[in-house]
This record gives C-alpha cells, structure tokens and sequence, in this order.
C-alpha cells in the first residue's frame, strides 16, 4: 500500500507510522484501520466504556483526515445507533473538526478514539450532533450493536468492517469470561473465609479465648544493644519514658499500675524490644539499713577531712604572720642603737 502515495508528503508518512502502530499494538477497546483506495478515510469500532450505560455495546465509524493532518483535526462519524451521537453526522468534540484551536499534532487516531470512549458517557449539553436518550435505551441499543455492524458502503468497507465488528466481540467476550471469573473466586473466597470462621467459633480449643481470659500474656523484653534502642524509630517510645520519670518511682506510672503491664501481650511483639518497656521491667532493688549508715559516715569523714585542712590553713596563716612580725621587731630593733649613736656623735661634735 505504501508504494502508491508519496512517502515524503508529511500527512502520508504520518498516516503510514500510526497504520503500523496500530497493527503492531492492537487494543481490547477500539479496532481502526484505513481503507487501501484512501488512507485518509479510516473506518472504527470502539467498545462501550465499563460501568456506563454503553459497556456491552459495539459501536462502528468512520474518520476523515484532512490533507494538512497532524497539524489540523480529523472528523469523526459515528454510525451504529448509540443514543449518544447522531448517525452519519461529523460530531462536536474538542478533538474534533468543529474545534481546531484544541487539536495538538502530537495527537494521533489513537489518542482520539481514546478520548472518544470517554465523551460518550458525558451529557450533551445540547453539542451538534448530540442525543439525549436514557440510559435504558441506550443499554438496549447496546445490546442490538452486539449482533452485526450496520450496512455501509461497499462490499470492500462491510469486510472490513466486519473484521473490526468480530476482532471488539472476540474482547468483549474476553472480559465477560474474565469479570465471571473474578467474581466466582471472590465468592468462593467469601465462602472460605466464612466456613474458616464458623469453624473456629465451634473449635473446643477457641471456648476459652471466647470465655474471656482477663490474664494478659507478658513477653520479656528482647535483649538489644544500646544502638539499636537508639535508632529503633517506630520501637521508642518516649512518653512511656515521660511517665516513668514523671511517676518518682522505679517501678509504677503515675497512675499507680504496674509498668509490666504495658508489655507485649499474647502473640503482639511491637514493645517487647522497646526501651521504654525494658526499662519499666527492671526489677527493683531496695537499698539495706546499714547502707545508709555507710553513706552518713563517708559523708561525716569528709567534713572532718576539710575541717582539718582550714585548721593547717590557719596555722600556716599564723605562722606567716609571726615570721613578718619578728622580721619588723628584729629590724626596729637593730636601727634603734644606730640611730642614737648618730645623735650622740652630732652632740659631740
């Protein structure tokens, strides 16, 4: 087909590249293929959008390209009955002819019949080429597009559009199969999940958790280094480590209960290597009368030690003081007999 057009005109060679990403990458939700005597004429079928009013229905059209194409819009016609869109009338969508200042030339045929699943389930709003019916109609128009695509153009254009008709029932049949399928393993693992239940509420060894043991399992503290604890995020817990501290106890919260308590019980381990938990476990160790004399005594001796140390400080003051006193007798005592003898030699003089 490529050897009857100029592959250098841009629109052909674009056309050329989607035709093979078409073929190479087939979707489950819309077919397209252009016609061999016009490539810029391409006939589609889409499937109905699921959980809409149009999921089982199959819809068949045609798209006109235009001769600048990338850089100006195709139009789009749709020609099954829908209750959505008008039959053999261009539609009025933003990816459409009827508005080019949205269209994008990185858009392609793909992108728009993408686009055009997700407009049918949209209201009309009174758009060109628009319907308004109800959604029971447009579920029995659905049903009806199932049996064959509609009569159009040549016998060439019906083969074509019948290989596109059988390729969207093949994957409509495919979801259907794959939607049952899911649901009846949803049921049966409701089912199971229910008899596991039944059948533990009737075990014997299930009567006495069902009793009500008001006796909480305590799990030791899991020895850890001090790093860990450290860089154990989710394991710390600080606000036990508040109350303990808050508490002025070694072994109670404020409250007044037993930190062992807060340990991890019956099979929940998210404590048992906390900090916090293991340090509200430690047992505590009461101090002996006599330790308590040891403590007074040392302090005692320790007064006496600083008492006798200002004492040698005072006599060592004393002793300075006496030194610097004999120095002054000793002084005033030797300059006394010179200065009278200097007074007796001036008289004689």
């Amino acid at each position: 087909m490529a050897e009857r057009y100029n592959t250098r005109n841009p629109a052909i060679k674009r056309i050329l590249q989607e035709m093979k990403e078409m073929q190479r990458s087939q979707s489950e939700d819309f077919a397209a293929a252009a016609l061999e005597e016009n490539l810029f004429e391409w006939n589609f079928a889409i499937r109905g959008a699921p959980g809409t009013e149009f999921e089982e229905g199959i819809y068949h059209g045609r798209i006109i390209l235009p001769a600048e194409y990338p850089f100006k819009p195709p139009s789009f016609t749709l020609l099954t009955p829908n209750g959505r869109f008008e039959r053999n009338t261009k539609i009025c969508l933003s990816i459409s002819s009827h508005h080019p200042e949205h269209w994008q030339p990185s858009w392609s045929i793909r992108t728009a019949l993408t686009a055009l699943i997700a407009f049918m389930p949209s209201p009309g709003h009174g758009a060109i080429g628009s319907l308004d019916y109800t959604p029971d109609e447009r579920r029995d128009l659905a049903k009806k597009s199932q049996a064959a695509p509609p009569l159009f153009g040549s016998e060439q254009r019906q083969t074509l559009m019948q290989d596109l008709h059988q390729r969207m029932a093949d994957a409509l049949a495919k979801a259907k199969a794959s939607s049952s399928s899911s649901t009846n393993d949803t049921a049966n693992s409701s089912s199971m999940a229910a008899a596991a239940e039944a059948a533990e509420q009737a075990s014997p060894s299930a009567a006495p958790s069902a009793a009500g043991d008001s006796t909480p399992e305590l799990v030791a503290p899991q020895p850890a280094r001090l790093g860990e604890h450290l860089t154990s995020g989710p394991a710390m817990d600080p606000i036990g480590l508040t109350q303990v501290g808050a508490a002025g106890g070694h072994g109670s919260l404020a409250g007044g209960q037993p930190p062992a308590r807060e340990a991890a019980v019956s099979g929940s381990s998210s404590y048992s290597s906390a900090p916090a938990a293991e340090l509200r476990q430690r047992p505590v160790r009461r101090q002996p009368s006599g330790a308590v004399g040891v403590i007074q005594e040392a302090g005692s001796i320790g007064g006496w030690e600083d008492k006798g140390l200002l004492l040698l400080a005072i006599i060592f003051s004393i002793l300075i003081v006496a030194i610097l006193l004999k120095k002054v007798l000793v002084f005033t005592v030797w300059d006394a007999p010179q200065s009278n003898n200097l007074r007796l030699s001036d008289l004689s003089k």
